[in-house]
């Protein structure tokens, strides 16, 4: 890629122009979100789980889905990625990203494509980086299920805005259709549906605890390799047993 060479001030006026951002970045010296709610994000929510993540990627190829402006499809490509690929739906958020890759001049290639879709890419990724989208999706438990069947190929990156209990609950593999008790624990999985709005996003539909979670991610056929902040998960794909396996799994009680 070739670098783009813009003055201060003309990069000032890209990104003006093409604001709001939600990724503060720090293109040649031009933040994009100073004035951010979460303060320097997303670096300041990096730096507490960068150490899972390999600081060497070469030869290894990047998915990132809802990749926003692209902090960590860039942070991917820095750390050596032959390939980084950047998924969002809305273009806005991918015009930013182009620019500030041409503005660091990194080659990071960047689609217009949802998450329910990732299907048509028929390429499977080393490290595929799914963060601050579940809660947004009408279909939650869907798009990890796609992103397990199509394009995972080895780590996964999550993370999910989380509300509710912080603790992982343990639980029966079965339970009696008159015992109901447990729906009561605050541990047990939840999975906080919003009808209209919370922090004023209509798109924020799905809002878990820390056990649904984590259910979540087994029950798609991950496996939690490490959990180095409280909403971030470094995943492997595992094996997602089939309907008349899970059934004997349950039935057996293992």
């Amino acid at each position: 890629m070739n670098k783009l060479f813009l003055s201060r001030d003309e990069i000032r006026r890209r990104v003006t122009a093409l604001g709001p951002w939600f990724h503060n970045l720090d293109l040649d010296g031009v933040a994009t979100a100073p004035s951010h709610f979460l303060g320097d994000y997303p670096q300041v929510k990096w730096r507490r789980f960068a150490n899972v993540v390999p600081t060497c990627l070469k030869g290894k190829t990047v998915l990132d889905i809802g990749c926003n402006a692209g902090f960590y499809a860039m942070e991917m490509k820095r750390r050596g990625a032959d390939r980084v690929l950047g998924l969002d739906s809305r273009d806005e958020y991918l015009a930013q990203a182009r620019f500030a890759a041409e503005v660091n001049n990194l080659d990071v290639e960047f689609r217009r494509l949802s998450v329910y879709d990732v299907g048509v890419l028929r390429e499977t990724f080393d490290l595929v980086i799914f963060m601050g989208v579940l809660y947004h999706l009408r279909h939650p438990l869907l798009a990890l299920d796609l992103i397990h069947e199509h394009v995972a190929r080895d780590l996964m990156l999550f993370q999910s805005m989380q509300r509710g209990s912080d603790r992982a609950g343990k639980f029966d593999q079965d339970y009696d259709f008159w015992r109901t008790d447990q729906f009561d624990s605050d541990d047990f999985p939840k999975l906080h549906f919003i009808e209209h709005r919370y922090a004023d996003d209509p798109t924020n539909w799905w809002i878990p605890n820390r056990s649904c979670a984590e259910a979540m991610l087994r029950s798609a056929g991950f496996v939690i390799a490490a959990h180095p902040e409280p909403e971030v998960y470094l995943c492997r794909r595992g094996r997602r047993p089939g309907p008349e396996e899970a059934y004997m799994v349950r039935r057996a009680g293992g």
